[in-house]
């Protein structure tokens, strides 16, 4: 089976002609152009899907927001029927593995063209299972943003899944630093906002709750399924903007992410936080078997 699969599309924006919508290409060969805008000034929008024996899971959700990404950066709509035929084959390539993701690059392309590029590459994916049933330890790291600021500057694109994802591996490299697993972003006001590549879940007795999107955060894929899930628990589910203090009172925590699924956070700052283990479980098996 292989390890790594990748598909380029033939015409990734919309109203392309092409008579077929992606070729599989040799992942070892050199692709990119040095001269791409995605590659000199990360001038692009990606996303990442979970791939479950072969079957990629919310596609159409993360269809949506690549769409949603490319709008706010001014890029061509992209063709998601396109889309959605490359990345349904390179999930099929990897269906020997249990689980796996599939990454969709979608950039402006070769400066002067006009014309985008897009791929799709997949691979297997690393074991999660610590992070799932043992938990991770976080930091937590001021953005530098008031938490009403997404409003007012769209030009710095909060909320968009951008290529420019500099900032986001410092914090993962800071949070190492300090000795652990993960980072978690406040505002510089005191509120809660995601991870570098992750949304934020707190449970509050039979409530789940997550940081409102209109402060400027990723609309999460994996967090809209946990909500879907919690909803079928006979659970309330909501939208909110919530002070830091919110963590010190929450019965339990989680980072999500497509691939990485519901980590339970185990530790904040070197405060031990408890573990819902069996929440916990029942998230994960859920979000593992969805092909939604």
């Amino acid at each position: 089976m292989p390890d790594r699969v990748l598909a380029v599309l033939t015409a990734p924006a919309a109203g392309g002609e092409a008579d077929e919508p992606y070729r599989f290409v040799d992942p070892a060969v050199p692709l990119v152009s040095a001269v791409d805008l995605g590659v000199t000034r990360g001038d692009g929008v990606f996303e990442t899907l979970g791939v479950g024996e072969g079957r990629a899971q919310a596609v159409d959700a993360h269809l949506a927001r690549l769409t949603r990404s490319a709008a706010m950066l001014d890029l061509p709509a992209p063709d998601e029927e396109a889309w959605r035929s490359a990345v349904s084959a390179v999930a099929d390539q990897l269906s020997g593995h249990v689980e796996a993701f599939v990454k969709l690059v979608y950039t402006r392309g070769v400066e002067g063209t006009g014309q985008p590029t897009g791929w799709v590459l997949g691979s297997p994916s690393p074991d999660h299972t610590v992070a799932r049933t043992e938990g991770v330890r976080v930091t937590v790291l001021d953005r530098g943003l008031s938490h009403d600021s997404a409003g007012n500057l769209p030009w710095l694109l909060q909320g968009a899944k951008t290529l420019s994802y500099a900032l986001n591996m410092a914090a993962g490299r800071e949070a190492r630093r300090r000795g652990v697993d993960d980072a978690l972003f406040v505002s510089s006001d005191g509120f809660l906002l995601e991870g570098p590549t992750s949304n934020l879940l707190i449970k509050d007795g039979d409530r789940l709750i997550t940081p409102s999107t209109s402060l400027g955060i990723l609309a999460g894929t994996t967090q809209a399924a946990a909500f879907r899930f919690a909803s079928g628990q006979g659970m309330s589910t909501s939208y909110e903007v919530l002070p830091r203090d919110v963590l010190e009172s929450a019965d339990a925590v989680w980072l999500l992410s497509s691939v990485r699924n519901a980590a339970p956070i185990r530790e904040i700052d070197g405060v031990e936080r408890r573990i819902d283990v069996g929440f916990t479980a029942a998230l994960n098996a859920y979000l593992l078997a969805r092909r939604e």
